[in-house]
């Protein structure tokens, strides 16, 4: 079975963004996202108000959220995806800290508390499972984000006991370069990022609504285990008359299993 997925930051309902507002730019969003007909869209930021508003934009997607007592003043990265494919078997969230299971606690000076949420899914027409995560590292300190990320993997390979093959979309906060995706290679030697497997350019995803950045890097990042074969992976780049979906570019990636 093939599966489209996009991971995508859809940047925080903040009215300073003026012209970039969400109200200016969330049907610009989910247009272009709905325009990929995505089977999965793993979103980053936002709080509950707007998630809610950015899943009746989604099409046919509908949000993960059965698991979560919201918290109302925090961000959560999310999974939406097409229930006439898949059928969701788990859920949950895992808080990026000393303490995982304790919602809203951070840990290793992370500026926020930070999460990863997370999905066992059922295909329907064969009855395969595959594993979703989504994630949102801290933006300010790399030794953050490696605590962070090794409560990541360490977590979710207690919860995927039964080892399903994995997707791991987020925005990383760090180029590919850093130590966050030596971590992630050192302590899961199956994972592989699709992006470098095509040999394509570094991108950068994160751009302040400009577009460009000089300084910027690939942060945002779709990660796969060797089970699933990546046919593509792109980067939307489009925007509407100056108004872009985001500040960062979503990805897209098409996968087989």
């Amino acid at each position: 079975m093939d599966i489209k997925i996009i991971s995508s930051n859809i940047r925080f309902n903040n009215p300073a963004d003026t012209n970039h507002a969400w109200d200016n730019r969330k049907q610009i969003l989910c247009d272009f996202l709905n325009s990929e007909s995505p089977d999965i869209v793993c979103s980053q930021e936002g709080r509950r108000p707007q998630l809610m508003e950015f899943n009746t934009l989604l099409g046919n997607l509908d949000i993960i959220e059965s698991h979560r007592n919201w918290i109302k003043e925090r961000m959560y990265p999310c999974i939406y995806i097409n229930k006439d494919k898949f059928f969701v078997e788990e859920s949950g969230d895992i808080w990026l800290s000393e303490t995982p299971n304790e919602a809203g606690s951070k840990s290793f000076n992370s500026a926020f508390p930070r999460l990863c949420t997370w999905a066992k899914l059922a295909i329907k027409d064969s009855g395969r499972e595959i594993f979703i995560v989504n994630c949102h590292l801290d933006h300010c300190f790399s030794d953050t984000r490696v605590e962070q990320v090794k409560v990541l993997l360490e977590e979710i390979y207690k919860i995927n006991s039964s080892n399903e093959a994995l997707l791991l979309c987020g925005d990383f906060n760090e180029n590919p370069e850093g130590e966050v995706r030596k971590t992630l290679m050192t302590m899961r030697d199956n994972l592989v990022d699709p992006w470098i497997d095509f040999n394509h350019p570094e991108e950068t995803t994160f751009h302040k609504f400009k577009g460009k950045l000089e300084e910027g890097s690939r942060i945002d990042w779709i990660i796969s285990d060797k089970r699933f074969d990546c046919s593509s992976i792109k980067i939307i780049k489009e925007n509407k008359e100056g108004i872009y979906p985001s500040d960062h570019f979503p990805v897209v990636a098409q996968f087989s299993i």
